[in-house]
């Protein structure tokens, strides 16, 4: 069998490349984020509010995991959790104001970085692909 040739595998060592290229980034910057961590607190950013579940499921993230997530960011102050008033077992999450003044030095960075990703493909080429990609993950395949 040839790995080369199967999606699933492709698709991992991409995702290899794309987490190598943004903490290599990071770290070149001096940020201590992983991309999983930028992503949550972009979404709060446009969704202040959001409980942990909500998150996880928006940035396409595991459930179980998201709470080591959220308590590293909420360590390194870029974000809070407020009880939920109207459900006491649930918290809001919403960005500081340290997380979204780094958030706001971050995005510029990230926008750049992305094409380190893919850097052997034109820029049609790189749209071509993301528009497959969103396509892919519109699919109900399981």
């Amino acid at each position: 069998m040839d790995l080369s040739n199967l999606p699933g595998h492709l698709i991992r060592k991409l995702h290899q490349q794309s987490t190598s290229v943004f903490q290599d980034r990071m770290k070149a910057g001096g940020f201590d984020l992983t991309s999983v961590q930028f992503a949550a607190l972009n979404t709060l950013d446009t969704n202040e509010g959001l409980d942990q579940a909500t998150v996880a499921q928006r940035i396409a993230y595991d459930r179980a995991t998201i709470g080591a997530v959220i308590k590293r960011l909420e360590q390194k102050g870029l974000v809070v959790r407020r009880r939920d008033q109207a459900d006491r077992r649930a918290f809001k999450l919403e960005l500081t104001e340290q997380g979204k003044a780094l958030l706001e030095e971050l995005r510029p960075i990230v926008l750049t970085l992305q094409a380190n990703i893919l850097p052997t493909l034109s820029e049609l080429e790189q749209a071509t692909l993301l528009e497959l990609m969103a396509k892919a993950l519109k699919s109900k395949a399981v």
